[in-house]
């Protein structure tokens, strides 16, 4: 699908960039109603008022994206693998479900959730490992027009409790437990707890994967394999609105409660496809393998819908990368021969630490394109990444997108943008990326840093915050009227490519000086002794902000003198950034706060920084809440 909309060189990606800029509507109109199966087109292709945060893409039409991911594949693919899931265990076979199968199987999952009485229109929350069954119940509720919300099933019970009740879930689908390294953790258990404060949930599906004894509730927890045995796999799907909810998907917010982004059936269909074609340079038979989890964005986008829309064989991986050892995604993409490999900078800083023959024992001569996600990819990682895993010939789509956007919004094209580390270079079609300063005015030049602004909206974007829309317009149309204001700043460079420097608030000022952390922990992390760097501001009597950095060491560098580290690290960052930029404090620390995406959470470490302990938020929905304790008590 959507070859004619494959770009193939970069004259042709200026055309179409400068299509999409002079006539949107027109660019759109053409790639949605030329892709895409529709139960009937639309009036209008957009309506927006960016004042008011109120943004509509394919007015009135009707559609139901799993028709457009599953149904119309089967005459020609029905046999093809569709999902190829890799488990936990290497020792454990893996599976591949055709899209004969998965047809069969969303429809017998449709089936059950509607016996169950779940409606188009509710709301059911999926907490479940990265196992087929995730990716058939989210397809599942699309299909009879429920919205899903998927919690990533490494939350803990309070955070999974928290997200029910925002969006009033009717049902929870989850599992006896899931499988984590050589870990097994007790998903049924977690649900329980949570459930204790969630009045509107009715019934609790359990898949079973682990196989160990649970309590089940009686009226309302069951079985899902019965349900499924009985269920009949005939199922015709809902017909949708172009607006109507697609899904939920909860982003933590710099403050206050989570926030339920939402995200609509037409243009989030549109955009996900789009953008999957293009950024992977996906060709039929590719294999293609996201590492994230379905309970992220990443994984809504491109392990599930944006590979489904175009006809693909997407991998589901339920491991981690480090289990059994630290070849397992090498030797995965060896196995199943991955053409296109998707993971984030997080995972390949902690494998660039350990030895490279883990690596070197694979030839990875499958691959063609390689991508970065999450956060902005740092020099070294970008290198290593490079040379080791893409073999230097394999592009790195360094990839800038959000959960508010929905999809990719600037990225190379592989074989076709000239790639720069560090750089996610120039926007797709469609996105009119625009850099704006302190004073709300458009920076025109080059060279220059500013926040990231989208002034017109595009297919993907999400419509609101379930339940408030006012926080979605103060939060990202008010900073910049008229514009969508990321949160993050950008460098642009001579040529127009830009780069992300982190969220705007990860800028500190240092005697009138703007510094953005990303550039100085790039600088650190350059440092052969280090492993990983985070950057935070503290008040100072004399410079308004200093500095205090936060270091991993590897384990050459810890058995290092660490005041001459230190020392050495603040030279490293003068010679690479300036004077101003080095560090008052350091504090070489075993581990950094992440959240389970593998995002630093900054607020944390500032509060360390500033010697304020007095509200750190809820740390059970982080990967290794016990190092908040341990930073603490190293406080310099």
């Amino acid at each position: 699908m959507m070859s004619r909309y494959k770009i193939s060189n970069f004259e042709e990606y200026f055309k179409e960039y400068k299509k999409s800029i002079k006539d949107p509507k027109k660019f759109w109109d053409k790639i949605a109603s030329e892709n895409f199966t529709w139960y009937q087109e639309w009036d209008k292709v957009v309506d927006f008022n960016m004042g008011e945060a109120e943004i509509k893409w394919f007015v009135d039409a009707k559609v139901n994206i799993t028709k457009n991911c599953i149904d119309r594949h089967l005459a020609k693919k029905g046999d093809k693998a569709a999902i190829i899931f890799e488990p936990n265990n290497p020792d454990e076979a893996s599976q591949s479900i055709t899209y004969n199968e998965l047809h069969q199987r969303v429809s017998k999952m449709a089936n059950v959730l509607l016996s169950q009485g779940i409606q188009k229109g509710d709301r059911v929350c999926i907490y479940l490992p990265m196992i087929p069954e995730l990716a058939i119940t989210t397809l599942a509720c699309a299909r009879i027009g429920a919205i899903h919300s998927v919690v990533f099933a490494g939350f803990s019970a309070s955070a999974l409790a928290t997200r029910i009740n925002d969006s009033e879930c009717k049902m929870v689908i989850t599992s006896d437990g899931g499988y984590r390294g050589n870990k097994t953790i007790d998903l049924k258990g977690i649900v329980d707890e949570a459930l204790v404060n969630c009045p509107s949930i009715e019934n609790v599906l359990v898949v079973q994967r682990t196989q160990t004894d649970v309590q089940m509730k009686e009226s309302r927890d069951q079985w899902l394999a019965p349900l499924l045995e009985k269920a009949s796999d005939n199922n015709a799907a809902e017909i949708m609105d172009a607006e109507d909810p697609l899904f939920i998907l909860y982003t933590s917010g710099s403050t206050g409660k989570p926030k339920g982004m939402v995200h609509t059936t037409a243009g989030y269909m549109v955009y996900t496809a789009y953008t999957f074609q293009n950024v992977f340079n996906y060709e039929e038979n590719d294999i293609f393998w996201c590492t994230a989890d379905i309970g992220w964005i990443t994984g809504h986008s491109y392990i599930l819908y944006g590979p489904l829309l175009n006809g693909a064989t997407t991998v589901i991986f339920e491991g981690v990368p480090s289990y059994p050892d630290f070849s397992r995604f090498w030797e995965i993409i060896e196995k199943h021969k991955v053409n296109q490999f998707y993971t984030a900078p997080t995972a390949i800083r902690a494998l660039a630490k350990e030895s490279i023959d883990y690596v070197q024992k694979y030839p990875l001569s499958s691959l063609k394109v390689i991508g970065s996600v999450g956060e902005p990819i740092n020099e070294e990682a970008w290198h290593w990444y490079n040379d080791h895993v893409g073999g230097k010939r394999c592009p790195v789509v360094d990839t800038w997108w959000q959960t508010e956007t929905g999809g990719i919004l600037i990225s190379p094209l592989p074989f076709i943008t000239p790639t720069k580390p560090t750089y996610a270079t120039l926007p797709l079609p469609g996105i009119q990326a625009v850099l704006m300063d302190e004073k709300r005015n458009e920076i025109e030049d080059n060279q220059v840093v500013g926040s990231l602004c989208i002034k017109y909206p595009w297919p993907g974007i999400a419509r609101t915050i379930w339940g408030d829309h006012q926080r979605y317009k103060d939060t990202y149309f008010s900073a910049f009227p008229g514009k969508y204001f990321s949160g993050d700043g950008a460098l642009r460079d001579e040529v127009g490519y830009y780069r992300i420097t982190g969220r705007v608030d990860d800028v500190v000022i240092v005697s009138g000086h703007n510094l953005g952390t990303a550039p100085i922990e790039d600088a650190i992390n350059e440092h052969l002794a280090v492993a990983e760097s985070a950057i935070v501001g503290f008040p100072h009597d004399i410079k308004g902000n200093a500095l205090y950095g936060f270091v991993i060491l590897k384990e050459a560098g810890e058995k290092r003198d660490k005041e001459n580290l230190a020392k050495e690290i603040n030279q490293h960052i003068s010679a690479h950034i300036g004077p101003i930029a080095k560090l008052d404090k350091i504090q070489f620390v075993s581990g950094l706060p992440k959240t389970r995406s593998g995002k630093i959470m900054r607020r944390i470490l500032r509060k360390i920084a500033e010697g304020d302990y007095s509200n750190f938020g809820d740390t059970s929905t982080l990967l290794n809440p016990e190092i908040v304790e341990e930073i603490k008590n190293g406080k310099i």
